[in-house]
């Protein structure tokens, strides 16, 4: 069950009455340009089911309404992204260990990569199998490879911190960037 949760008036509707999410966007609910937030009901601790009783202890969790993602949630969006690329990754470093020990093999690879999109890695695949028997057994070298790189090589938490960090000093660049351009302030002191 989800809850509606209003910060400016602070009140809570129970679900039964609540849009779904995709009327969510385009009703009247986001035309007053207040922020609501959609998160299960077992978040709010000490909330009864009655529309009357609002807790006055601290949100346990909450979740942003995402809109314009269609049937993906933004995390699987980035997971595709992220499959396209470890695709690549997985691409490259087939042709490097090609081209030392098998330079018949690492020609056929690169003729296919230049006449065929890396940028959907499912379907760039799926034609590398289909083209040949010795195609076939490069796309089985590539999915092993990218299967691998992700398991074994990819550093997760790294990804996670450089995300963090850039995201915050993008902001940061960008809102100083705006103030002096804003308050006419002069830097030759």
């Amino acid at each position: 069950m989800a809850l509606l949760l209003n910060f400016t008036e602070t009140w809570i509707a129970a679900a039964g009455n609540l849009p779904s999410c995709n009327q969510l966007a385009s009703s009247k609910w986001f035309t007053d340009n207040k922020i609501y937030y959609l998160a299960p009901q077992n978040c709010y601790r000490g909330m009864y089911k009655s529309k009357r009783f609002i807790s006055s202890q601290p949100l346990r969790c909450q979740k942003m309404y995402v809109p314009g993602f269609g049937e993906a949630s933004p995390e699987a969006k980035a997971a595709m992204n992220l499959q396209n690329f470890f695709n690549y990754v997985a691409v490259r470093i087939v042709l490097a260990q090609l081209e030392s020990y098998n330079p018949e093999a690492y020609e056929e690879l690169m003729e296919f990569v230049n006449s065929h999109s890396l940028n959907d890695s499912e379907e760039f695949c799926k034609q590398l199998m289909r083209e040949s028997p010795s195609h076939k057994k490069l796309a089985l070298r590539i999915l092993e490879v990218r299967s691998a790189y992700t398991k074994r090589d990819f550093e997760w938490e790294n990804l996670e911190k450089l995300s963090f960090k850039m995201v915050d000093e993008a902001n940061t660049r960008l809102m100083r960037d705006y103030v002096l351009e804003t308050s006419h302030i002069d830097d030759a002191k």
